[in-house]
């Protein structure tokens, strides 16, 4: 090193925690091991975002859609409801339940409601849960001071700005219970911290939290947009939550296929592959090619029966594997997975570009199809 230079440790170029937590027989435990495990790796945040998902937590209300929302006052939220009565049956609409907790402060308004579509709507419709994305980007977009950050049935999103641990605290996470949880601790490098821009991002049951950069959102959202997504949020997380949707529920792409998609291998690997998987990736490249992620990320994409974790395909961005009879780990960091299950013992570092799929054993089929066996998992450990 030349004499006098100084060293420039100011930044933490890997920044941002991710974690999630699965039980795969959908047995339910709280929020207190995912703020005790985020809450290890502070250092990867900077207070200046936070947030949980969780699955499983409206059992009264499974079948129902529920809109968790933020408001910046009264006239946005009489706008909404309004919106929301005209399109829906509301079976319930509540204060979301929180607590004051110090490093989070200056709370929009924050309502959820239980509804469905009206039934003289839904009759004339091919596929409910596109009504439901349609009237989530028109709050989004046409009623301003208005942001759906949660839609999906017996799940909800928590999130705000402050270190993640105290975001959980705030929304009493220990008082739910769900069977799949996923956290983020942020480090915003390129966009203002706020309310709405913290992880995880959700539409539907999909949600996803995010280690990285993608350099390529401009022509991620363009291509998105095409298909009736509004990207608003000016934030590289959200092209994601909506490209897995779109692939998977809309265009049927297996989670195999999507990740080729989102972290699809270079041409020259391409190039080098047997002849009919390497049509199968040409086809995806040429059928999807701008939806490609271009930049470094780790991510936890999670909906109601599946926990997926997936990393660019050069890993540049840290990602870790666990599990442990019905529990199953996926985190930025090794260490708070044993700090939450003391008994953890095998771990592995998943391949780049290869999704690890943790899938919830369906009760009817646990005994017969399983043979008794507990993981339900794909993407196994290298050899």
């Amino acid at each position: 090193m030349l004499r006098g230079a100084r060293v420039r440790d100011d930044k933490d170029f890997s920044g941002c925690s991710i974690f999630g937590m699965m039980n795969l027989r959908g047995e339910k435990f709280n929020g207190d091991p995912m703020i005790t495990a985020i809450a290890n790796m502070k250092e990867r945040s900077n207070g200046l975002g936070g947030g949980f998902a969780a699955y499983g937590i409206y059992p009264q209300y499974a079948e129902l859609y529920c809109f968790q929302l933020m408001y910046d006052d009264q006239a946005a939220k009489e706008e909404t409801e309004g919106y929301l009565k005209d399109s829906f049956s509301l079976e319930g609409a509540e204060v979301i339940p929180t607590r004051s907790c110090e490093g989070v402060s200056d709370p929009p308004l924050l309502w959820r409601y239980f509804l469905q579509p009206r039934e003289s709507i839904a009759c004339d419709l091919e596929d409910v849960d596109d009504f439901v994305v349609r009237a989530v980007m028109h709050i989004n977009v046409f009623i301003d001071g208005a942001f759906v950050f949660s839609s999906g049935k017996d799940m909800g999103v928590f999130k705000g700005v402050g270190f993640p641990e105290d975001v959980g605290r705030f929304f009493r996470l220990d008082e739910y219970e769900g069977y799949i949880w996923v956290a983020h601790g942020r480090f915003p490098t390129n966009t203002q911290a706020w309310w709405g821009g913290a992880h995880p991002f959700n539409i539907l049951d999909w949600s996803v939290v995010h280690n990285g950069e993608i350099s390529s959102y401009g022509i991620n959202m363009r291509h998105l947009e095409m298909y009736g997504y509004k990207c608003t949020l000016f934030t590289d997380t959200e092209v994601i939550a909506y490209a897995v949707d779109l692939l998977v529920r809309r265009h049927g792409l297996s989670i195999e296929d999507m990740s080729r998609v989102l972290a699809a291998p270079l041409w020259s690997e391409i190039d080098r592959m047997p002849a009919r998987e390497r049509e199968a990736h040409v086809a995806l490249r040429q059928s999807y090619g701008s939806l490609l992620l271009n930049g470094p990320f780790s991510i936890i994409i999670s909906n109601r029966e599946q926990m997926i974790g997936l990393t660019d395909r050069i890993r540049l961005r840290p990602l870790v594997a666990g599990r442990n009879g019905d529990f199953m780990y996926i985190s930025s960091e090794e260490a708070p997975m044993h700090l939450v299950d003391d008994t953890l013992k095998d771990t592995w570092i998943p391949h780049g570009g290869v999704p690890v799929v943790a899938e919830l054993i369906k009760p009817a089929a646990r005994e017969e199809e399983t043979g008794g066996k507990v993981l339900s998992i794909s993407g196994a450990e290298p050899a």
